[in-house]
C-alpha cells in the first residue's frame, strides 16, 4: 500500500501541481484519497474478478472521479478536464505495471477457478 501511494503521490504532484498549478497538501490528500478507493475497488474487488487491464483503466478512471470529487469540496483544488484526464491516463499506465506484481506476490486474491465439469 506504502509503494502505492508514494507511486500515486508521484503522479497526483505532476498532473496537479506542474501541469495545474494547486497546494501541495491538498494534492496529498488527493493521492491519500485515491490511493485508498483504487487499494479498496480496484485492487480488492475488480482485480481478483477480471483482469488487470481491466482494473487499470478502472484504477484510472476512479482515480479522475476521486479527484473531481475533491475539486467539488474543497476551494483549494482547482484540477481543469486537462489535468483529471492526464492524471487518470498516469494512473492507468502505472496501474498496468503494478497489477501483475500484486497478482505475482499474492498481494491480492486471484479470481476462483470454475470448477471443471469433468469432476462430477
Amino acid at each position: 500500500m506504502l509503494v502505492r501511494f508514494i507511486i500515486t503521490f508521484i503522479v497526483s504532484i505532476i498532473a496537479f501541481s506542474f501541469f495545474d498549478v494547486n497546494p501541495a497538501g491538498v494534492v496529498f490528500f488527493v493521492a491519500v484519497a485515491a490511493t485508498v478507493v483504487n487499494h479498496l475497488v480496484g485492487d480488492l474487488y475488480v482485480l481478483p474478478g477480471f483482469n488487470y487491464l481491466i482494473a487499470s483503466v478502472g484504477d484510472g478512471a476512479l482515480g479522475i472521479v476521486v479527484a473531481y470529487i475533491m475539486g467539488l469540496v474543497t476551494t483549494v483544488f482547482n484540477p481543469n478536464l486537462g489535468s483529471l484526464l492526464f492524471f487518470g491516463a498516469l494512473i492507468a499506465v502505472v496501474e498496468i505495471f503494478f497489477h501483475p506484481y500484486l497478482l505475482r506476490t499474492r498481494r491480492v486474491a486471484p479470481s476462483p477457478e470454475p470448477e471443471s465439469q469433468d469432476e462430477q
